[in-house]
């Protein structure tokens, strides 16, 4: 029997209703073989990075334990993005659903098609708050403890958000 590797995925959506795309992704990811969402972060609210007129995205990060091999698992993930709208003609456009795998399990991999840990997860606080809601001790293979790396990402926005059926108040805010 293949042992679950542990995974973490980071969602974000900015075009239709995001928080919807999410509870689709969870349900897309958990109808794949031998796969099941373990844990998941909140929704947090960020700005685009690097362009300028585009809607906030909604991100969470979703952590789950699989048996497939982290390139089958990439291609589940594209396959789902593409079901739900996502079109990858520019590289930085609004999306319906993005499906990015961070992690897998311990795994340093750099493919023509896969790069773990993610290239940029480092420097996105989208990723790393979330990521850290789930596991503040996490260490990420070759880039040492997430602990560490948050503080290179504090100056970021991002903002929690508050659970579905509650008001938003500041507390829910996150500098």
């Amino acid at each position: 029997m293949t042992q679950d590797t542990r995974a973490f995925i980071a969602f974000g959506a900015n075009l239709g209703d995001a928080v919807q795309a999410h509870t689709d992704a969870i349900r897309a990811i958990n109808a794949l073989p031998s796969t099941r969402v373990y844990a998941r972060s909140s929704l947090y609210r960020s700005a685009p990075v690097g362009v300028l007129g585009h809607p906030d995205y909604i991100n969470a990060v979703l952590e789950v334990r699989t048996e497939l091999a982290p390139h089958t698992l990439l291609d589940a993930l594209l396959a789902i993005e593409q079901h739900h709208g996502r079109t990858r003609s520019v590289t930085v456009s609004p999306r319906t659903m993005d499906l990015d795998l961070l992690l897998f399990g311990n795994a340093q991999i750099d493919s023509a098609t896969l790069k773990i840990p993610h290239p940029r997860m480092h420097m996105r606080a989208f990723v790393l708050l979330p990521l850290a809601e789930i596991d503040p001790a996490l260490e990420i293979p070759g880039l040492g403890p997430l602990s560490r790396l948050l503080d290179k990402v504090a100056d970021q926005v991002i903002h929690r958000l508050p659970p579905p059926g509650t008001t938003h108040t500041m507390e829910n805010a996150l500098p």
